[in-house]
């Protein structure tokens, strides 16, 4: 399962700024390409800093008409150093640094730290526009048949709206988690209702040997067959216990009943 890159969400038609262009200019660039930031440069397209709109906004709130302001320039009021990415870090990467940085945009630099793109949040929104077969084709081919091993049609995989429904019988007990997880981790999908049960409970004899100091029952390790346990979906954010719906994965089921 490949992560999309930010190279490929990136925009590379920039709108930037120098250390030196004007207070005024740059709000009539923000304006007219309808843009609420911008990266500031220098003469070899080297990131200096990142300009906002808040930025703008906190100059002007901070005048206090007793005396005139000087000039004011895009050097004097950018946000530097600039907090950048370069295009073959993932998405998943890009969105973690904008959400532990606070920041709404990242400015792209190749490896000698020159301007070739800047990805926004907008920008890596883009992977959830991933369509709801594409999504099903993935879990089936790259989870179901190649995590688990399964057959194809081992498990039902229903897609919509982002949300994977998965449902039928694994072997192991420990290969629900593991296809619930790797579902959650794709890109565009945003929900997963865990319906799978399991033939072996491979999480039996660990459990027993633990009660039992660690001592292995006579025989070696045992497994329980088990019947096919009902579809259930665990309880999400927001949601009261006994309503149903999309969820994030569940931790990994409990011990079954003897």
């Amino acid at each position: 399962m490949t992560a999309h890159t930010v190279g490929e969400v990136m925009t590379r038609d920039v709108v930037q700024a120098h250390r030196t262009t004007p207070f005024k200019e740059v709000v009539r660039l923000l304006d007219h390409h309808r843009i609420s930031g911008l990266p500031v440069v220098d003469a070899d397209d080297k990131v200096l800093g990142v300009l906002s709109g808040s930025d703008l906004v906190r100059t002007q709130a901070h005048r206090d008409g007793t005396a005139p302001s000087p000039a004011v320039t895009a050097g004097d009021v950018m946000s530097s150093p600039a907090i950048t990415v370069h295009p073959e870090q993932t998405v998943p990467d890009a969105a973690r640094l904008m959400e532990r940085r606070h920041v709404e945009r990242l400015p792209v630099v190749d490896e000698e730290d020159r301007l070739i793109g800047i990805a926004t949040r907008r920008d890596l929104l883009r992977v959830f526009l991933c369509a709801d077969d594409e999504i099903g084709r993935q879990v089936t081919e790259e989870i179901i048949a190649g995590v688990l091993g399964l057959a194809p049609d081992a498990v039902r995989v229903l897609v919509r709206d982002g949300v994977v429904t998965l449902a039928g019988r694994v072997e192991l007990r420990s290969q629900v988690p593991e296809a619930v997880y790797a579902a959650w981790r794709l890109e565009g999908v945003v929900g997963v209702v865990n319906g799978l049960s399991f033939r072996v409970d491979d999480f039996a004899a660990p459990l027993a040997s633990a009660r039992a100091g660690g001592r292995e029952p006579a025989g070696g390790p045992r497994v329980r067959r088990l019947a096919p346990a009902g579809p259930t979906v665990p309880a999400g954010p927001g949601r009261t216990d006994g309503e149903e719906g999309p969820s994030a994965p569940p931790a990994a089921p409990g011990p079954a009943a003897q």
